[in-house]
């Protein structure tokens, strides 16, 4: 009969098989936080790309918008009221301005969330904070075995009962 873990039931793990069960727990560990971390750094990475895409959108609409809309607007301002074209021109431009600008603060918010974030510093203090704990870890005092629990006893048993 045996442990879960391939063991003979009653023995009593060794030093190497605890040291080994730690490291693999450990080694788990690293990869759980490596993926936290690339997780992270994916969401800050769509945050700054949305900042960017935002950027340039505003910078299109401001740019490829300035020709025609000026011309409709200040021609359908010109039309509702009696101002001098040049002025209803001037408001024209005012609105397209505007409306780069909204687009820019909507990119303002998005590149200061993208720089808030700081993911990976959280992750690397995390790993770091780990590491000192394991670093002060001292190993739990065994108790002495009883004569008739020695590690050959156990194993006779263990291979008589199998």
């Amino acid at each position: 009969m045996s442990a879960p873990d391939g063991s003979p039931v009653g023995a009593e793990a060794s030093i190497g098989q605890l040291f080994a069960s730690a490291t693999t727990e450990m080694s788990a560990l690293v990869h759980d936080e490596i993926a936290l971390a690339k997780a992270q750094l994916r969401q800050d990475v769509k945050r700054g790309a949305t900042s960017g895409g935002a950027f340039t959108v505003a910078g299109a609409v401001l740019l490829f918008s300035l020709p025609m809309l000026n011309f409709a607007l200040a021609y359908g301002i010109r039309t509702w009221s009696d101002w001098n074209l040049a002025v209803c021109f001037l408001l024209s431009f005012a609105a397209n301005v505007l409306l780069a600008l909204v687009l820019v603060l909507i990119g303002v918010v998005f590149a200061k969330k993208a720089k808030k974030s700081q993911g990976p510093q959280k992750v690397a203090a995390s790993m770091k904070e780990s590491a000192g704990v394991l670093q002060n870890a001292k190993p739990h005092p065994r108790p002495e075995l009883v004569q008739d629990r020695v590690p050959e006893a156990i194993e006779a048993v263990a291979r008589s009962s199998s």
